[in-house]
């Protein structure tokens, strides 16, 4: 509980209180269980509160801006919206408070101020020197720390959710258990991220957002056998599916599920862009194989021209009879990328079923094995 006679200093005012703490800085302040907001407005301003007992306090709302909280304990207090602007938080202990939608402008953390199980969703950290901080199991989803200073920062299991990490230093940081969703990256720099933990051999990456995918392919089989089966299993199929066209896709692609490939269907039902483009190249990297129909092609042929020579997969051109014309893009890139295969040419669904194992699945499947021993 607070010490009464401290709460009693406090309440005449700022000017009052520090000159109290000048005079006895052998005094430790107990300002603990309390609610502060009824305090001069909830203006602490300027307030000298370093080694101040704050723990279970009630600080919403409260302006600390300028105030100096050095080794301060504030543990599991209310500091929802608090201004911290231009603080001293040199080594405070903020841990499992609640400063969500805070404000740190310009606030000093000097040495390693623990922030470890604290709701900071929503707080702006932005242009904050965070280094060396410990912000362990803490809630920055929503948190705004552009271009703030994380080196060796201390990120373990915290939630990072839609946090606004633009231009951010994220250099050497603990970021074992993170939770990171929509974080945004852009200019940050991202190097030495440990992602194991403290008792086990360091590991380190290089990007925060595959740092969970990473950590998972080294520990765990049922991953690693899942992607083993991805890359053997996946088949993109790529066209331009009108309605008249369908029983082709069904027909290919229930084959494709019955000989136990898992068909992925990517219909150009709009012109290309740049996520088209990405998307596709993305799910070409892991396909065991790609079948192109071009009979009636919106922007497949583009694609595949832009994919190929990036991605060494083998790739099944169909066409039917009708037009009687191959394009002209197809050749060329036959002849530069060995893992394009002849067009096959088929006459409707039937004659296309007829002939899948023959003409599309073995060879392409020859083609792979060839591919792989290269």
């Amino acid at each position: 509980m607070a010490n009464q006679e401290h709460l009693d200093i406090l309440k005449q005012g700022r000017d009052v209180w520090n000159k109290w703490r000048k005079d006895h800085p052998e005094i430790r302040p107990d300002l603990s269980d309390v609610n502060l907001t009824q305090f001069n407005n909830a203006n602490l301003s300027n307030t000298n509160l370093s080694d101040t007992n704050l723990s279970r306090t009630m600080l919403a709302f409260s302006d600390l801006s300028g105030a100096n909280l050095q080794r301060a304990d504030i543990l599991e207090a209310t500091l929802l919206r608090a201004n911290f602007d231009g603080a001293n938080l040199d080594s405070t202990c903020f841990s499992f408070s609640n400063l969500s939608e805070a404000s740190f402008t310009n606030a000093i953390f000097i040495n390693r101020v623990i922030i470890n199980g604290a709701n900071l969703s929503k707080a702006d950290l932005s242009n904050c020197d965070l280094s060396g901080a410990n912000f362990s199991d803490c809630n920055l989803s929503k948190a705004n720390l552009s271009s703030a200073n994380l080196t060796g920062t201390n990120l373990s299991r915290a939630i990072l959710i839609e946090t606004n990490m633009r231009n951010a230093t994220l250099t050497g940081c603990s970021i074992f258990g993170i939770s990171a969703w929509g974080v945004e990256l852009e200019g940050a720099t991202q190097s030495s991220l440990v992602i194991t933990p403290a008792n086990e051999p360091t590991i380190t990456v290089d990007n925060l957002k595959v740092a969970q995918f990473i950590y998972l392919l080294l520990n765990n089989h049922e991953i690693r056998d899942v992607i083993d089966t991805i890359t053997s299993k996946v088949v993109l199929i790529l066209g331009r599916f009108t309605d008249e066209r369908k029983k082709v896709l069904d027909t290919l692609r229930d084959e494709l599920r019955r000989r136990n490939y898992l068909p992925v269907l990517f219909d150009f039902d709009k012109p290309a862009n740049r996520d088209i483009t990405e998307t596709v190249s993305t799910l070409a990297h892991l396909a065991r194989f790609i079948i192109v129909d071009l009979t009636d092609p919106s922007s497949a042929p583009h694609e595949v021209a832009t994919i190929v020579p990036h991605c060494i997969v083998p790739v099944q051109p169909l066409l039917s009879l009708q037009p009687l014309i191959e394009y002209a893009m197809f050749q060329d890139l036959r002849r530069r990328h060995p893992w394009v295969l002849p067009t096959f040419r088929y006459h409707d669904t039937t004659d296309l079923l007829a002939s899948l194992k023959e003409h599309i699945i073995e060879p392409v499947d020859q083609k792979a094995k060839e591919l792989a021993q290269q």
